[in-house]
């Protein structure tokens, strides 16, 4: 009897739970519908690409060629249409200079829903910090790359490239074609430990150190592939994944890298009156005004805030610098007479570059307008995400309400032919001396007051990664392994970017 009973009562529980979990089930699919509607609604004055009610365009884009697909559709689509994830989700691709002015104008936050993904790797620094907090790491951070600070960086970067280019020296007795990226990833990211950490490690000769690089492909790949997948938007569910698990590690890879680059800073200041000393200094690095930093209530950072800084700086640092160099050498290499020009212009700055300085730098305007035309043609950073925090009205008089998603996708701004005459042809004097454009047209660091704070010193690396590269090898493309774009958190390229170099006598 005490058993028929006992089921009895498994069975009203299993039924009571049954009904529940049907309710909440009921009752997300409403919110899901209305969600739609709303946006239907907010986003009837900006037509897009037929959409599947449930998998919104995604069938509209073939594997990796989404780039691709979206300049087709910015012809059709002046300044800019939604782009549906899935039924209940869209975003407002935004790639028409006015408009975009008009954005960066504001100080309306990162997405979170996008963005929060990249929390466990990186942690709320200055990159997914929004409002009064991101406006103090800013402004604490800013010293950090003052001129003065940069001067003496040049030769540190000179150093770390002459390192890569002499591996490459080596590798090419055995095979002519080298695949770039992963060997100028090793090289950012030993100029960014050494300079804004003050790490003396060999990073380029110490196999440790590819994990943290495969750590960070991996997270990026990732975040691209979570954020287009509905079922994954649940931390919990996601966890429970294989995706999950993977980042899970990955991220671990990274954390040890930075708590070891923070560990031996801290050793290192343990001795009595080293931080006092450090703080007298004129000019501090990124790490040094991190520990010594004095937050406005008097409070130095936590040491999850430090540690966010230096995960989101460690890798904006070297991964968007690796994608801007590998990129530009392409396209020297696919272009060479415009190489050549530009050898011949450092040439006569340089000599046989054996010292390269920071008066250097501005005395080589080809190689600069080729640089740039790289970086239009390749952003290192495709697109930028933005949630609106109140109305909006656009130059043309149309608008969107408080709660819409957009992006502002730099690389279909950089070949929209709106803006840009024959934007896909290679044409550095874009970027003469006395040539006008639209102030919003050309993005490859933001803009704005959430512009990127490093953007000099990634331009001095490019320089001088360039300089020296094609003071060195002669360059050409691979015909075999043309490289494939494709939009993660920089762009990169599917197959790698494989190069034949040629040693210059």
């Amino acid at each position: 009897m005490r058993l028929i009973e006992s089921l009895c009562n498994i069975s009203g529980i299993f039924q009571v739970a049954s009904l529940l979990g049907l309710v909440l089930l009921l009752f997300k699919a409403i919110q899901l519908y209305l969600r739609r509607q709303w946006l239907l609604k907010v986003l009837q004055q900006f037509p897009s690409p037929p959409s599947h009610w449930l998998f919104g365009h995604k069938k509209k884009f073939t594997k990796d060629q989404e780039l691709q697909q979206l300049l087709k559709w910015v012809e059709k689509f002046p300044c800019a249409f939604p782009r549906w994830l899935w039924g209940s989700e869209a975003v407002v691709m935004i790639y028409d200079p006015d408009y975009i002015k008009v954005i960066l104008g504001r100080s309306d936050p990162k997405s979170t829903r996008t963005y929060r993904f990249l929390a466990p790797w990186i942690g709320y620094g200055l990159l997914l910090l929004n409002g009064q907090t991101w406006f103090q790491h800013r402004r604490m951070l800013t010293p950090a790359f003052h001129y003065d600070i940069l001067k003496p960086y040049v030769g540190i970067m000179a150093d770390s490239v002459r390192l890569m280019l002499d591996k490459w020296e080596k590798l090419i007795t055995q095979d002519p074609c080298l695949e770039l990226f992963e060997h100028v990833s090793l090289m950012t990211l030993d100029t960014i430990m050494k300079c804004a950490f003050s790490y003396e490690s060999r990073v380029q000769q110490n196999k440790n150190h590819n994990s943290y690089i495969q750590a960070v492909q991996d997270m990026s790949e990732l975040f691209y592939s979570r954020v287009r997948n509905i079922f994954y938007q649940s931390d919990v569910f996601y966890s429970l994944t294989r995706d999950g698990r993977l980042l899970h590690r990955a991220c671990q890879i990274a954390h040890q890298h930075t708590d070891q680059v923070i560990k031996q800073r801290k050793i290192s200041l343990q001795k009595e009156g080293e931080l006092e000393k450090i703080r007298k200094r004129r000019h501090l690095d990124f790490l040094d005004i991190l520990l010594c930093a004095k937050m406005e209530n008097g409070s130095s950072l936590s040491d999850e805030d430090l540690r966010a800084e230096v995960d989101t700086f460690m890798f904006e640092g070297h991964d968007t610098t690796a994608s801007g160099i590998s990129w530009i050498l392409y396209s020297l290499a696919k272009y060479p007479k415009h190489q050549q020009i530009c050898r011949e212009e450092i040439q006569s700055v340089l000599g046989d570059g054996a010292l390269i300085t920071w008066d250097h730098l501005d005395k080589m305007p080809y190689t600069t307008m080729c640089i740039k035309e790289s970086l239009r043609i390749y952003p290192p950073v495709p697109s930028i995400g933005r949630v609106l925090s109140k109305p909006v009205t656009f130059p043309d008089g149309r608008s969107l309400p408080e709660g819409t998603r957009i992006s502002l996708d730099i690389h279909a701004l950089h070949h929209n032919p709106k803006v840009w005459s024959d934007p896909e042809v290679f044409d550095p004097t874009r970027f003469s001396p006395g040539s006008s454009r639209h102030s919003h047209a050309f993005l490859p660091f933001s803009g704005g007051s959430r512009n990127c704070i490093g953007k000099q010193f990634a331009m001095n690396e490019l320089k001088v990664a360039v300089a020296l590269t094609i003071l060195r090898f002669e360059l050409s493309p691979d015909s075999t392994k043309d490289p494939i774009p494709i939009s993660r958190i920089v762009l990169r390229s599917k197959n790698g970017i494989h190069l034949h170099l040629k040693k210059i006598h």
